[in-house]
């Protein structure tokens, strides 16, 4: 059915339209909204997208956002607020940021106590010296994430500071081709939002940054009301050039729907094929797309390449 359903709809979407005199001019990008989207990176490295207002924008050859290569587009935020667990920023330091095998720190747990953040690892050049560090988070004037250092122990030593702990790595750590979207500033860590997960990368000037228990939440732009009047969880793109599959859309309007909206929508790019084959499409009159998807949690493991689905996490709808 949905074969037949996404035949028609291509039919449809290349039939001529009016002339170019006719037409209103275009949006330049696509336009993104979401509301309440559990976004996976990888397996074990997800953001919760409460509300976001963007758009796509398109990286290279062929000039457009193509849902099945994450290098294809960035998603640039206008406002936003999504939270990452400590263990999920974790995997994203150890797996992506800290990936090369000769970063200067390995082996990084990220945890809260109280309103601050702390830090733990192994400095490789000390012979993985054990360190934890512990500090405040902040936005910088230029929408960064500093992490303001007030303590810091050596194999459980006080030390005075991130400079006298590691000396000469700090140059190290500041080289951005062994550590993405990080650096120091005496005795401060800042992040960049942009290039510390994998593609697709997310721009934006941060806000605010906030710890909610064991998650950090950050705050981009104001927090406008939903342009679009579509009830439970969703990612709907408008406007522009979108592909996925074996589809073009042109004046993309295009929503994914959560089919079950008690939980937050459990969204995997690289998976979104598998969650649309479990679901079903409907086309508007005006030949637009609404795609109802699966959680990609609750498929099942003969969905796809076969991969199971990562375990639900428990978090409220807000």
């Amino acid at each position: 059915m949905i074969g037949r359903v996404l035949l028609a709809f291509s039919i449809l979407c290349a039939r001529p339209g009016p002339s170019a005199q006719e037409s209103p001019p275009q949006q330049a990008n696509v336009l993104a909204e979401m509301r309440n989207v559990m976004s996976h990176f990888t397996d074990s490295i997800s953001v919760h997208i409460v509300h976001l207002e963007g758009e796509l924008v398109p990286i290279g050859k062929p000039g457009i956002p193509v849902f099945d290569d994450a290098n294809s587009f960035s998603l640039a935020i206008r406002s936003a607020e999504i939270s990452i667990t400590t263990d999920d920023l974790s995997n994203a330091l150890n797996q992506y940021a800290f990936a090369s095998t000769d970063a200067p720190v390995k082996g990084i747990r990220v945890s809260t106590h109280g309103e601050k953040l702390r830090i733990q690892g192994r400095v490789r050049s000390k012979g993985d010296l054990p360190f934890e560090s512990e500090g405040s988070l902040m936005a910088t004037p230029e929408g960064e994430i500093r992490l303001h250092t007030e303590k810091v122990k050596a194999a459980h030593v006080s030390v005075k500071g991130l400079m006298d702990l590691l000396g000469e790595t700090v140059a190290k750590l500041m080289d951005t081709r062994k550590v993405r979207g990080v650096r120091i500033e005496g005795d401060d860590l800042i992040l960049n939002p942009a290039e510390i997960f994998p593609p697709p990368h997310i721009q934006g000037k941060l806000r605010a940054i906030v710890i909610r228990g064991n998650e950090i939440v950050q705050e981009y732009g104001s927090s406008p009301a939903p342009s679009l009047k579509i009830s439970g969880n969703y990612m709907a793109y408008r406007s522009a050039q979108l592909r996925f599959g074996k589809l073009t859309m042109n004046d993309t309007d295009l929503t994914l729907i959560d089919l079950n909206p008690e939980d937050p929508f459990d969204f995997y790019l690289d998976h979104y094929k598998d969650q649309l084959v479990a679901g079903y499409t409907k086309t508007t009159p005006s030949f637009g797309l609404r795609a109802y998807f699966r959680d990609y949690n609750k498929l099942t493991p003969k969905r796809g390449t076969g991969a199971k689905a990562s375990p639900s996490r428990s978090l409220t709808r807000r």
